[in-house]
């Protein structure tokens, strides 16, 4: 186990920051590269949480984390220099090298500094560039809410 957590931990001290993970429980497939957590996950780095059902994390051949994927009732809070979200959804994968964060599944994304709510089958963000992406699908298209300065 401490042989896990060292592989979680270290590939984010190189990004200066870390990482904590609780979950009521973990096992790990070192065949197929990942480390899973379940029930109750809380994955924290820096401001930024993520809580789900379960949390799968993907490591590359040399032990640095790929991505992770937060599954089941995931409810996050994202803080970057230039954007601040919180939102829901059915799955939030993160990518930590590039930044980038999939919401998928009744995705729903506040723009805390922007106050502006998005609403969509899917919802990508990269906080390096502060761009979104949102999809909808034939039954439930986007919604994107905003408000506007009414000029009296």
């Amino acid at each position: 186990m401490e042989k896990i957590v060292l592989l979680l931990v270290l590939p984010f001290l190189l990004y200066a920051e870390k990482v904590e993970v609780t979950s009521k429980n973990f096992y790990a497939k070192d065949s197929e590269k990942q480390a899973v957590f379940i029930d109750d996950v809380l994955v924290k780095q820096d401001k930024s949480w993520i809580h789900s059902d379960k949390l799968i994390v993907y490591f590359d051949d040399n032990n640095e984390t790929i991505q992770y994927d937060a599954i089941g009732k995931a409810t996050f809070e994202i803080f970057r220099e230039e954007s601040h979200y919180t939102g829901s959804s059915d799955k939030v994968s993160y990518y930590p090298k590039t930044g980038k964060y999939l919401m998928a599944g009744d995705a729903i994304a506040h723009d805390i500094i922007k106050n502006r709510d998005i609403k969509g089958n899917t919802i990508f963000v990269n906080t390096i560039t502060n761009e979104a992406n949102v999809k909808g699908n034939s039954k439930k298209p986007i919604k994107f809410i905003f408000d506007t300065e009414s000029k009296k």
